[in-house]
């Protein structure tokens, strides 16, 4: 069973901090956790990395060859070698992506299907055929109902967030301990943990914190600043930053579409800059922003500072190819067992039950009770409905 892993840019955990190690080792398999290109073990992309390849050109063109395609590519390569002394019947192997990690499983499917027994996801069928501004419509249509849910838990945290905003304005931003400023477009991406188990729960924890180092000592505490750091920065991940919207195009260019929708909607009036006056926000809570990346980011983090030039450019290439074969899916024969949650924040429903569709001998278990982190929050509940679905065939 080899482990792909939601992102894009996040290596794998080591086995033994991976919950799901021992439940599949227990299921007969031999488990491989799979950094991909440019994570975790597998030369990690980072500003400093990036500059060996040469100029903004150069790093442009390199940061090309980091989506999915390539990762099936590399698979291929791993399995082969692994397997080049095995009988013929022992050479294909499982995989399990999680997320972004189910986006590389359709494209494995999609490219190279000689090599795989069997495929798991969680949360990963890919919006196929939906270009970067549908699935941004969608994504922040359930981001806004988790925001309307986070405030009828804390009601009280209307008030705080819009204290906060301007708090943070006015001191022109929060100095950060690694050296960026915080702005308030900045402390509105926290909603990104929104769609999460427990994510509600660890904004509000956030808020809280900062509201009462305020009201003790008039400024937000270095303990306080670095857990922000932690929860907003991509600094040591930086290709979920720089190649986020690209893992949705296919033919045409992202043109930072999360940016452009978002601007569009009026619960988001934010992005188009910082609030100006309190009675502009009164009237309704700030709404956080959920997985999107905007280009002010790569004004706040120092090491996306450093890349915001190859960013911008990434998000202008219009040449990518495409990451799904459309008539190799319908003729599937590999089975696919996707775990489905209906309230999931980053991989629409919707959009998901139409890729379902496209995809012979994909089986689902959609539920409306896990989060998009069920495999680490509730592991040995979504494993073992998706093993159902392997062990009960319908007839």
């Amino acid at each position: 069973m080899v482990y792909l892993q939601g992102g894009p840019g996040f290596g794998c955990p080591p086995p033994q901090e991976a919950p799901m190690t021992q439940v599949i080792l227990d299921k007969g398999y031999q488990m491989l956790y799979l950094d991909h290109r440019g994570t975790g073990l597998s030369t990690p992309i980072s500003a400093a990395t990036l500059g060996l390849q040469g100029d903004v050109h150069r790093q442009v063109d390199y940061l090309k060859l980091f989506r999915a395609d390539s990762i099936v590519k590399d698979c291929e390569a791993v399995r082969k070698t692994l397997t080049e002394d095995y009988p013929n019947e022992l050479k294909k192997w499982s995989i399990f992506g999680q997320s972004y990690g189910g986006f590389v499983a359709l494209s494995y499917l999609s490219f190279a299907p000689h090599g795989l027994r069997e495929v798991f996801t969680t949360g990963g069928l890919p919006p196929i055929g939906q270009t970067p501004e549908q699935v941004y419509r969608a994504t922040f249509r359930k981001c806004a109902e988790r925001n309307k849910a986070y405030y009828k838990k804390y009601p009280e945290d209307i008030d705080a967030v819009h204290g906060l905003a301007f708090h943070i304005k006015s001191k022109g931003g929060l100095q950060l301990p690694s050296g960026g400023v915080l702005t308030v477009r900045g402390f509105l991406t926290l909603g990104r943990n929104f769609g999460m188990h427990g994510g509600l729960d660890s904004v509000h924890d956030l808020v809280f914190r900062m509201k009462r180092d305020i009201h003790q000592f008039q400024f937000i505490t270095r303990p306080t600043l670095s857990a922000l750091e932690r929860a907003l920065s991509f600094d040591d991940n930086v290709i979920y930053a720089v190649l986020h919207e690209s893992v949705y195009c296919e033919n045409g260019a992202s043109k930072w579409a999360a940016d452009r929708v978002g601007r569009s909607l009026r619960e988001f009036a934010w992005l188009s800059g910082a609030p100006q006056s309190a009675s502009s926000v009164s009237e309704a809570p700030l709404f956080f922003s959920g997985e999107m990346i905007f280009p002010f980011l790569f004004d706040i983090f120092p090491e996306l500072e450093k890349l915001a030039v190859v960013a911008d450019d990434i998000a202008k290439y219009s040449g990518w190819p495409e990451l799904y074969d459309l008539f190799q899916l319908a003729r599937n024969e590999v089975p696919l067992y996707a775990a489905t949650f209906i309230d999931d924040m980053y991989v629409d429903f919707g959009i998901a039950q139409q890729t379902a569709r496209l995809v012979k001998n994909c089986r689902q278990y959609i539920t409306n009770g896990m989060y998009h982190n069920a495999l680490r929050d509730k592991t040995e509940d979504v494993l073992k409905e998706l093993f159902v679905l392997r062990d009960d065939p319908i007839d």
